[in-house]
């Protein structure tokens, strides 16, 4: 692997996250990197922790709601596993300063992206499932969601949902979405996307595909429309 090695704060922030000094740090750094900066990067990490994410939820809302029907079991599922959630878990344990990110994925804002958090997220618990197994998942997962399990019954609004509401309810048009520029190598690629709700404003945003920049343009709009 042509990793690089995690930079010591990311090694004793991995220690903190995990509860103990990774033993294969390799796979870790693997989970926090883009394809922008590396093409064994997380993707397929992420497509494992996807899966132990929603084994570990579902045994966890069956355990702790266990007068609940169905339905109610699968709505609070789906709000826990959302990749907005994710994202937000993310931020919270502090994935942000340590991604590893090509530089025009850094200068589009990777960083802070939903998309990629949430998939680095899933990708970190895949790592500590294949090192570790599910017993130390279970743990990590129940710690750092342990503060959504209870309250979190709905998936936060997506900015794209948000933005078509508040078109709908101030009597406008719907948003409409354009697509600016596509640009870079197909491992990286960066769109430029505007989005314009008539007579009522209109942003622009760049992200590594044409849902992310959608995402990043309506949450500006919003943001200039509400703040």
């Amino acid at each position: 692997m042509n990793h690089k090695a995690p930079q010591p704060d990311t090694a004793g922030w991995l220690a903190a996250l995990i509860g103990r000094p990774p033993r294969d740090p390799a796979r870790f750094s693997q989970a926090l990197t883009h394809g922008s900066a590396n093409p064994v990067n997380y993707e397929r990490l992420e497509f494992l922790g996807d899966r132990v994410l929603g084994l570990l939820v579902s045994e966890w809302v069956f355990d702790r709601f266990a007068g609940e029907p169905e339905g109610k079991l699968s709505r609070r599922f789906n709000a826990l596993v959302s990749g907005e959630t994710c994202a937000e878990v993310a931020r919270d344990a502090g994935v942000p300063a340590h991604l590893i990110l090509g530089k025009q994925a850094r200068d589009d804002g990777a960083a802070n992206s939903d998309n990629v958090l949430g998939d680095v997220m899933e990708a970190l618990i895949g790592a500590l499932y294949l090192e570790a197994g599910l017993d130390e998942a279970r743990t990590l997962v129940r710690r750092l969601w342990a503060d959504r399990v209870d309250t979190q019954t709905a998936a936060p609004r997506h900015p794209k949902s948000a933005l078509q509401e508040w078109a709908a309810a101030n009597k406008r048009k719907p948003p409409e979405y354009e697509i600016k520029d596509r640009s870079g190598p197909q491992h990286a690629l960066r769109f430029v996307v505007a989005v314009t709700i008539k007579g009522a404003g209109e942003a622009s945003a760049t992200g590594g595909s044409k849902q992310e920049a959608e995402t990043a343009a309506a949450a500006a709009l919003l943001e200039k429309l509400t703040g």
